[in-house]
Formats: structure tokens, sequence, C-alpha cells
């Protein structure tokens, strides 16, 4: 039996406040390169496991969420599904300890959390959180943006 390793609290809140970086960070990204950026990212979900220990079935994963990221290009309810696929393909591997990054053994568990996180915020249409001026006025000033 594949045992996954032993966890802590920075496995689950790093990759959580990761997610909320990501969220804020692409909400200075401007419409519609938002939208399209992300697409193109969701489809790069495609690669991150071949050659990731389950051999063919990499491949099969590869071949389902292509054409909900070009679908993702249209809707962002279509980007949300394919992050919870990789969400979703993150977990077999964490409990098969196959992690995504060989030298960081709960690094499949950070991506499911990480990905789970950020699609529920496509979820919502991937609203803009933090505006461009605001966050230049902020870095700006050295003030915490009263």
């Amino acid at each position: 039996m594949v045992t996954s390793p032993p966890l802590a609290a920075m496995d689950f809140v790093g990759p959580a406040i990761g997610a909320v970086i990501f969220i804020l960070g692409m909400s200075l990204v401007p419409e519609p390169k938002r939208h399209a950026l992300n697409a193109i990212l969701a489809a790069g979900t495609a690669g991150l496991y071949i050659s990731g220990g389950f051999g063919a079935w990499e491949l099969l994963y590869a071949a389902a969420v292509i054409p909900i990221a070009y679908y993702g290009l249209r809707s962002y309810r279509f980007i949300a599904i394919a992050w919870l696929m990789h969400a979703g393909w993150d977990l077999p591997h964490h409990l098969w300890n196959r992690p995504i990054w060989p030298y960081m053994a709960t690094s499949s568990l950070g991506c499911a959390i990480f990905d789970s996180v950020i699609a529920i915020w496509f979820l919502a249409g991937a609203p803009t959180l933090i505006q461009r001026g605001y966050a230049a006025r902020i870095m700006l000033s050295g003030e915490g943006g009263e």
C-alpha cells in the first residue's frame, strides 16, 4: 500500500495564500487579456503531469482537459472546470505518492488546494478585486492603503 506523506499546516495554508496572491495579481490584468491568458494557463495544465507516474492515463487527462480549456476562451466557467479537473487529477498523485514536484512530497496536495481556490474565483466570473491605479498608489506611496 502506498502512503501519502505526513502533512503540516503550511501544506494547506501556503497554497491557499498563493492562490489569493495569484487572484490579486490577475485582478491587475485588464480584460479581455485576463480572460485569454487564463484560458491559456488552464490549457497548460494538460502537460504538467506528462511522465508523472501514471503512464498513458496522463495522456487521457490531457485529452480531456484541452477542449474544456478551449471553451474557456468563451467562458470563465470552463476555465473553472479545467482547474477543478486539474485539482481532481492532483489528488491521485498525492494519494499514490507521485507528486508534481518530486522534491516536494506534498506538492500535488498543494496544487489541488491552489487550483480549487482559484476555480472558485473563476466560477464567480473572475471579478477584479484590486484596481491597477490603487495598487500603484500603494506601492509608490509606501502606505498601507487607508
